[in-house]
C-alpha cells in the first residue's frame, strides 16, 4: 500500500463541494490510501493555512476566492495560470507548485457534450473561473466575447485578457439586456440574480459552472446544449488527481479511463 497522504478543497464557502467525492473515489480506484476533505479558508487566511501544513500533505484544490490570492504565495506557477491570473491546483511536492485545469477541464467538458461550432459567447461574471472561460473559449475557436459584471469598471483585466487571446471584446452590466449569442457562459454563485434573457436565443449553448442544486436557476427550461457545472468539475478533477498522483497535468494515470466512470459514478454517473 503506498504511503497515506492528505489533501483538501479549500474555499469559502466549501460545504457544497463535491470534490471530496471526486478525489475519493480516484484515489479508492488507484488503490491510494489518500485523505482528501474540504477546509474553509476565507480571503486573507490563505498563507496561514498553508504555513501550517506538514510533510504528510500532498495536494490542494482552490475554489473562490483563492484562485488569484494564491498566485503570490507559490515558488511556481504553470503558464495557464500566468496567463489566466489564477490557479486552482497547488501541488505539494518540495515547495509549492501552481497548475490550472480550470481551462483543459472546460474544453473536454464542451468536447464531451458536442457542442456545436461557436464563433461568440456572453460570459457572465468577472472572478477568477471567468478567465479559464476566456481561454477555453478562444481555444474552442470563439472570435467575440462580451463580459458582463456588476462593476463593468472591473472589467478591464478581462478585457485585456480577452483581447490578448485574438478576441473582439465587450463589457456589459450585469442586469442590462444581453446580446445574442451562440454561447452563454456563467460564472456566478448559483444564487445570484438571474440575468436579463428577454432577448437572448435560448437555443444557444450554455455553461453554468453552478451544480448545486441541478438544474440551476438559469439551466431549469433551457432548450438549447447544456454543460454543466459537474461537467466541468469532473474533468479539471480529473487533471488535478494526475497532478497529484503524477505531478504533471498532461501525465496520464494508470487505468484512467476506470479512473474516470468512478468519479463520474461518484457525483451521480451524469
Amino acid at each position: 500500500m503506498a504511503e497515506r497522504r492528505r489533501l483538501a478543497v479549500l474555499g469559502s464557502p466549501i460545504a457544497h463541494s463535491r470534490s471530496p467525492q471526486l478525489h475519493g473515489a480516484a484515489y479508492r480506484e488507484l488503490g491510494l490510501d489518500w485523505e482528501y476533505e474540504r477546509a474553509e479558508v476565507r480571503s486573507g487566511d490563505l498563507a496561514g493555512f498553508l504555513g501550517g501544513l506538514d510533510a504528510s500533505w500532498r495536494g490542494l484544490s482552490l475554489t473562490m476566492p483563492l484562485k488569484r490570492e494564491v498566485l503570490p504565495l507559490l515558488d511556481t506557477v504553470d503558464a495557464t495560470s500566468t496567463l489566466t491570473g489564477a490557479a486552482n491546483t497547488v501541488l505539494l511536492s518540495e515547495g509549492l507548485h501552481g497548475f490550472n485545469t480550470d481551462v483543459e477541464g472546460i474544453s473536454r467538458a464542451f468536447a464531451e457534450r458536442g457542442l456545436p461550432s461557436l464563433g461568440t459567447a456572453v460570459v457572465l461574471g468577472g472572478g477568477a473561473t471567468a478567465g479559464s472561460v476566456l481561454v477555453a473559449l478562444a481555444r474552442a475557436g470563439v472570435a467575440a466575447v462580451t463580459v458582463a459584471l456588476r462593476t463593468p469598471e472591473r472589467a478591464l483585466p478581462l478585457a485585456e485578457l480577452a483581447e490578448r487571446l485574438g478576441m473582439a471584446v465587450a463589457v456589459a452590466r450585469l442586469g442590462d439586456p444581453l446580446p445574442a449569442a451562440d454561447l452563454l457562459v456563467s460564472t456566478l454563485p448559483g444564487e445570484a440574480p438571474l440575468p436579463d434573457l428577454a432577448g437572448f436565443p435560448r437555443t444557444a449553448a450554455l455553461l453554468d459552472v453552478a451544480y448545486e442544486p441541478w438544474p440551476s436557476r438559469l439551466a431549469d427550461g433551457w432548450e438549447g446544449p447544456i454543460v454543466n457545472g459537474l461537467d466541468m468539475l469532473l474533468h479539471q478533477a480529473l487533471l488535478q488527481v494526475r497532478v497529484f498522483v503524477q505531478g504533471d497535468p498532461a501525465a496520464e494515470l494508470p487505468g484512467e479511463e476506470a479512473v474516470l466512470k468512478a468519479m463520474r459514478a461518484a457525483v451521480g454517473g451524469f
